[in-house]
């Protein structure tokens, strides 16, 4: 098992899940899409995560969106790979995803939104017997911890080496980080538009939904966020982040519509999402045109 603690600093990049008119998988636009971005420096990518339609999409599906990802990377860095539902179906694609060239797995939560923390400790602990891949565990939604909570995890799951926040909450994260210490690599996971405060309370990385449509702008976050320059951060926060992410809230599931929206108006197929999420509307895609000529700028 490879140990990507101390890899994984700066932009893990997530793509979105490429699909053609009629819902099927564009692995050739998935192709194309992620050996661009990684053309870039960030230290991983994740497919068929949250942005990428995970949970629209057949675990077979899955496991072929990260076989792409992995031949379009060309070991430029580590793919990491999404995996989900319920039991049976995340060891399916947890082992077929090692087979297909994946170097961890980022776990999202199970289907039940009740599961009590000896279920989900559980649930871990088997994903992680059935596969020799590391394993980061995605906090959202209803799966939310305690500092304690994590700390129990981390003790029970030997293969636990990444922690990604969903939860956006820079108080909890930051006494969650205390109690664990350096045993985890700490994550911010909610969106850049958090990246301050991740990047604040000792984040060492972030997941960036504006990697698929500008690189060069996550990377320059990340950079304002590890150096301390505020000034480069809150220039960038005003007149490019914050914008996107007042669109993004006008329609739930936009955080992935609005970014296929955005990778349409930049030449860069982003394509339809599939239900049930539905696709960007006019006004708001006339808005997101707007918006983008700023950031072809930058």
């Amino acid at each position: 098992m490879t140990d990507l603690k101390k890899k994984l600093t700066g932009v893990l990049g997530f793509p979105v899940t490429s699909f053609n008119a009629d819902l099927s998988l564009n692995l050739d636009a998935q192709e194309k899409n992620v050996d661009e971005m990684t053309k870039h420096p960030f230290c991983a990518i994740v497919a068929a995560g949250g942005t990428g339609e995970v949970y629209s999409m057949t675990p077979q599906e899955a496991v072929e969106v990260v076989r792409v990802s992995v031949k379009a990377t060309a070991g430029r860095m580590p793919v990491i790979g999404g995996v989900s539902f319920n039991l049976p179906m995340a060891i399916y694609m947890a082992q077929e995803m090692e087979k297909a060239g994946a170097e961890a797995l980022l776990v999202l939560p199970p289907y039940y939104i009740n599961a009590p923390e000896e279920g989900m400790i559980h649930y871990f602990e088997q994903i992680g017997r059935h596969t020799g891949l590391p394993l980061s565990f995605y906090s959202r939604d209803w799966a939310a911890f305690t500092p304690q909570q994590v700390a129990r995890l981390a003790e029970r799951v030997p293969t636990l080496q990444i922690w990604k926040d969903g939860q956006g909450d820079a108080r909890k994260y930051q006494r969650i980080m205390t109690a664990v210490g350096d045993r985890l690599a700490w994550l911010g996971g909610i969106g850049d538009d958090c990246a301050p405060a991740y990047f604040g309370i000792g984040c060492q990385a972030y997941t960036s939904s504006i990697s698929t449509i500008n690189p060069k702008m996550s990377l320059a976050i990340a950079k304002a966020g590890m150096t301390s320059d505020r000034a480069s951060m809150m220039e960038i926060m005003g007149k490019y982040v914050n914008p996107l992410y007042s669109l993004r809230d006008r329609v739930r599931g936009y955080e992935v519509s609005a970014m296929k929206s955005c990778m349409d108006i930049l030449g860069i197929y982003g394509g339809p999402v599939r239900p049930p999420l539905v696709d960007c509307k006019p006004n708001d895609i006339e808005d997101l045109r707007q918006l983008m000529e700023l950031y072809k700028a930058f």
